[in-house]
């Protein structure tokens, strides 16, 4: 009875909440007028509560939790069979606060089966196909890829029931893992066959130079190759969408212990560092290593001699090949006998850093040369002295970069990378292009980068793919132009993203990853180039760097999610891009702000005959009319003296003794403050901007003068907080404007440049007051009184038009 009141008054509580909730957010719901509110603060309505373990600053909360997967994992290649044997222990502690009855962990390679939902899914478009297509599908109906599971057992041995759903397996245990610290060990043997990537696909497999003036040898590289446990989160429960291709990985850290056994001329790229270099390396070899730490330019541990002489002879005996990594979400490994192995030292400037030396070391075929020994090593050195500089000192003690057949894919301690010389089919002269040479570079920038995002700071790929891969290309994209000024970087420049920003095809960036169109576009180019005019534009490289450091150092090896990070650089900014992450991260608006207007206003100084004149020079500027100049013969007022009045004789400019009177008394009447504000002879500019494309933007504004340097005002984005499609805003300067234009450095992706400069002339405009206005009946104004069966006529004592228009000039 007790629980079941409880149970009852808890529900009516929480009831009474969410109608509360319910209740505020109809309060702000606009329902009057055509109002659209780009600035509504997202917190509270589109994220998720703060909570004990997230707080409301963005950062790990107090009782913040995550789950220890350590591997210890044997594993051999079958270079014939192009497969994969292996066996592991998986030791798993729940750190959570809930017991778990079952685990989950990832099957990759089953993406590769042919009844998997990624395969069964796939769709073509267009009429033609290509001949890589075809051959693909050929090779799936005589090969089939995916893990067989030959058992999973318990500590002790024992089997375990598990059941494969798609790419996932589930593992019931016995007993669950109990909350807050509680332990198991499974114990999985498994085997799957090599996908060839050139044909299938996929984020790694082999490739062999089978050619009839080659040497016939692979490249293995392997990814995704065992079981690996599925994330269970705070904010999610367990990690469990299937893999569909697109959307990566999320994963636990822990410490592994990987044993590889491959052919004995092999040399092996792995996660972590080499435990037995005695057994695998010869003396020269492991002397080359060592020189290599202290080395200015990169050293060949395994030499370009070493390597053709290994392509010649395959050898019959195997290696193992023994690798320890801590803390590290995944392994990635590679290996052939075709590998030319250079390292060098990267001495880091952090004194915080936990490694003060990382050895950078690239592997790469003959094929692969030159381009590979010039830049793939110093081009590791220099990412990992940019992203540092912008997050944290690197934590692991080897950076790799791998050449073979997958052209870009990140792991723990090792990416693999393409790009290779083009050689010709008739002399054999090898030579490269400048797109190919830029294209190394910034993949190995690019992937080695990944270490930093998602390596460590640990973000949900599959949810989110934007957070690894857009911070990434922002990283990518900062380290590409510090490595030449003139870099043709492809994603982060604002104008390169304007065309992807006005497609139709396309979902905002908080859109899970398997619903992603223009992947490229959406995942990395627009959440690059986001960051650049976050930093460049609105809030300035000094918040923006303090703000991004700060999100780095908190959620690294962490699991970091959206909410996390906006909230992170709000916090430590002390900027409020609530309107930013709306604009940018959950619509498919774009920027296009056009100049419409310029006014060119003057203060009425309450002289009546210098208004008089102003006005008078104003209209005169004005062409005549066109009708009036083409009309032939008198008009009634010509004709008809009996038409005429006081308004026809008189100059419409006139200024009569009365209005100076009246300006004269209002002007003894004005305050010492007042008399100087209307004395004021600066100009008053309004410009009108609109908002066409809906995404509210700062308005970079460049001025130019009929004398003296051109003027570049930056106005933050909340001008348009009481209107976001038009606003006026003002701008006084003693100076004559000749041309304004707005987005002068192309900072903001506007999509429109042709709406950007304003070319119309500048409406000139007298500005009045309140106090003073002007006499709008002049026949009062001149004390004159209509008499019954006449018009009014002007007295002899004021002036004539003639005097009128004299004077004027």
């Amino acid at each position: 009875m007790f629980k079941t009141s409880v149970r009852y008054a808890v529900a009516g509580v929480i009831a009474a909440i969410l109608s509360t909730a319910g209740a505020q957010a109809d309060a702000i719901r606009q329902t009057k007028a055509p109002f659209e509110d780009k600035f509504r603060q997202l917190e509270g309505e589109d994220w998720p509560a703060p909570s004990d373990y997230r707080n409301a600053a963005g950062a790990p909360g107090y009782r913040y939790w995550q789950q220890k997967v350590d591997y210890d994992i044997s594993a051999r290649l079958d270079e014939a069979g192009r497969a994969i044997t292996g066996k592991g222990v998986i030791s798993y502690r729940n750190n959570s606060p809930d017991d778990l009855p079952y685990l989950w962990l990832l099957l990759d390679q089953n993406d590769f089966k042919r009844d998997s939902i990624s395969h069964m899914t796939e769709t073509v478009s267009g009429d033609g196909i290509s001949l890589n297509q075809i051959r693909r599908a050929k090779r799936f109906q005589e090969w089939e890829g995916g893990f067989t599971i030959k058992s999973v057992k318990d500590a002790q041995g024992r089997p375990l029931k598990f059941t494969v759903v798609d790419s996932l397996l589930r593992v019931d245990l016995p007993q669950a893992v109990r909350a807050n610290g509680g332990e198991t060990k499974i114990a999985i043997e498994w085997s799957f066959p090599i996908i060839e990537t050139k044909v299938i696909g996929g984020r790694s497999g082999y490739e062999c130079f089978t050619a009839k003036d080659e040497d016939g040898n692979c490249i293995f590289e392997l990814s995704q190759w065992f079981p690996r446990l599925a994330v269970y989160s705070d904010y999610e429960g367990w990690h469990n969408k299937a893999f569909l291709s697109s959307g990566e990985f999320t994963l636990e850290f822990g410490d592994y212990s990987v044993a590889l056994t491959v052919p004995s001329d092999h040399v092996v790229s792995a996660t972590g560092e080499l435990q037995n270099a005695a057994s695998v390396l010869s003396a020269a070899q492991r002397d080359r290593l060592a020189k290599s730490r202290s080395a200015s330019e990169p050293v060949y541990v395994v030499t370009p001699e070493e390597a053709a002489a290994a392509e010649k002879t395959k050898a019959t005996g195997e290696k193992t090949w023994v690798f320890k990594a801590k803390n590290v979400r995944d392994f990635g490994w590679a290996t052939s006998r075709k590998f030319i192995w250079d390292a060098i030292g990267v001495r880091q400037e952090d004194p915080r850093a936990e490694h003060p030396l990382v050895m950078a070391m690239s592997f790469f075929p003959k094929e692969a040369r030159p381009l590979w020994d010039a830049y793939s090593t110093k081009s590791i050195a220099h990412t990992l002295k940019v992203y540092s500089d912008f997050t944290f000192a690197y934590p692991y003690p080897i950076a790799q970069s791998v050449n073979g057949p997958q052209g870009g894919m990140e792991y723990p301690m090792i990416a693999f990378n393409g790009g290779r010389p083009v050689k010709d089919k008739k002399t054999g002269a090898l030579t490269y292009t400048d797109r190919a040479k830029n294209g190394l570079i910034g993949v190995v920038i690019h992937e080695v980068g990944h270490n930093y995002f998602p390596m460590i700071v640990n973000s949900d790929e599959r949810q989110w793919t934007w957070m690894d891969e857009g911070l990434n290309t922002f990283l990518q994209f900062e380290a590409e132009k510090q490595w030449d000024a003139k870099f043709p970087s492809r994603r982060g420049e604002p104008k390169d993203i304007v065309e992807y920003m006005v497609s139709q095809d396309q979902v905002p960036l908080m859109t899970q990853s398997d619903s992603l169109l223009q992947f490229g576009a959406n995942g990395y180019a627009k959440p690059a180039t986001a960051m650049v005019i976050l930093r460049e534009t609105v809030m300035g490289r000094e918040l923006f760097d303090r703000a991004f450091k700060e999100y780095s150092n908190r959620w690294r090896f962490k699991h970091p999610t959206p909410y996390d990070f906006f909230r992170t650089m709000e916090e430590s900014s002390g900027v409020d891009l609530d309107w930013f992450w709306r604009g940018w991260f959950y619509t498919t608006d774009h920027v296009d702000i056009a100049l419409d207007k310029v006014v060119q206003g003057r203060i009425s100084n309450g002289d009546p005959e210098k208004d008089s004149a102003t006005r008078r020079a104003d209209r005169d500027k004005e062409p005549a009319s066109l009708t009036v100049s083409r009309n032939s013969g008198q008009t009634v007022v010509e004709r008809d003296p009996k038409t005429r009045d006081f308004y026809t004789e008189t100059d419409e400019f006139l200024v009569t003794e009365n209005a100076r009177k009246k300006a004269k008394t209002a002007r003894e009447e004005l305050s010492p403050e007042d008399a100087e504000a209307q004395a004021v002879t600066d100009n008053f500019y309004r410009f009108t901007f609109s908002n066409l494309g809906g995404l509210v933007s700062p308005v970079i504004l460049k001025l130019d003068f009929v004398e003296g340097p051109s003027e570049t005002i930056r106005i933050p984005a909340e001008i348009w907080r009481k209107n976001a499609k038009t606003v006026t805003w003002q701008y006084v300067s003693p100076r004559q404007i000749k041309g304004a234009e707005l987005d002068p450095m192309w900072e903001t992706a506007d999509a429109d440049r042709g709406n950007n400069v304003y070319a119309g002339a500048i409406t000139p405009k007298t500005l009045t007051f309140g106090k003073f206005p002007e006499g709008t009946n002049r026949m009062k104004d001149a004390d004159l009184k209509i008499e019954p069966g006449s018009l009014a006529t002007l007295p002899a004592t004021e002036k004539k038009p003639a005097d009128v228009k004299k004077d004027a000039q």
